[in-house]
């Protein structure tokens, strides 16, 4: 059983046990005159946000600076590598984020850098971010992520083949599912690969592009499922304490 997932849980159990004995362990600041009604004790002690790794605070760092999702960057994470921050791929990719080493090195990370786990994950933010500029005229925003994760994945060459070709053959070149998975799957046939509108010539990895873009959705939400439902209870362990509080009074 992995514990960093209900630690948090544990710990508002033990939170409340105490607040229904009266006890104040955790030095919240108490009511300090009968005439206010709303007390605002300081939980210091509670995260506002559920731990999902040890490399939270790089994830939340990294997504502040550049207007991402910080789960979404954990969910790549956790697709990539389970967290492991020593993991190498057979063609080469580094880290926690799995980052080829030619990207990170366009991206001004110094070959000593590469599996560094802060260096790794901010590098991986940036090049996330400049592949969400690069799809702008996918304007659905759901989908406009599909792409920046086969982009991720696949390099963005192929997946503009595949958008090109989705085109080409009477598709919607800005839905993935359906339209350009089917034409990135199709960049394995010399058919079509052949295609005057493919510049990146042959995919035969698409099998694996298309599984990555649908584990990181769903561990995407999975990660948001979590923090609401943390969030939710520690908002009901507030309000039964602020309850308590003036039922006392």
């Amino acid at each position: 059983m992995n514990f960093r997932y209900i630690y948090p849980v544990l710990l508002l159990m033990l939170f409340a046990f105490f607040v229904a004995g009266g006890n104040n362990i955790f030095g919240y600041r108490p009511v300090e005159t009968v005439e206010e009604q709303v007390p605002e004790p300081e939980y210091e002690y509670i995260s506002p946000h559920v731990w999902i790794s040890h490399y939270d605070d790089h994830f939340r760092q990294a997504a502040d600076s550049l207007e991402l999702d910080w789960m979404l960057i954990a969910a790549i994470a956790y697709t990539e590598s389970r967290f492991d921050s020593a993991a190498v791929s057979s063609v080469g990719a580094k880290g926690v984020m799995q980052m080829m080493p030619n990207t990170l090195n366009g991206l001004d990370v110094p070959d000593s850098l590469h599996a560094d786990n802060s260096a790794n994950i901010h590098a991986s933010a940036r090049y996330l971010r400049s592949l969400y500029k690069m799809f702008r005229g996918v304007k659905h925003s759901d989908e406009r992520i599909n792409f920046v994760l086969a982009s991720y994945n696949a390099g963005y060459g192929h997946i503009r083949d595949a958008m090109r070709l989705a085109e080409k053959h009477g598709y919607n070149r800005n839905i993935w599912t359906g339209n350009v998975d089917t034409f990135l799957m199709k960049k394995s046939i010399p058919e079509f690969y052949n295609d005057s509108v493919c510049r990146n010539g042959e995919f035969k990895d698409w099998k694996q592009t298309i599984s990555f873009v649908n584990k990181v959705q769903r561990s995407w939400k999975r990660f948001a499922r979590m923090q609401q439902e943390y969030a939710d209870s520690v908002h009901q362990v507030i309000a039964a304490d602020t309850l308590k509080k003036i039922g006392t009074k």
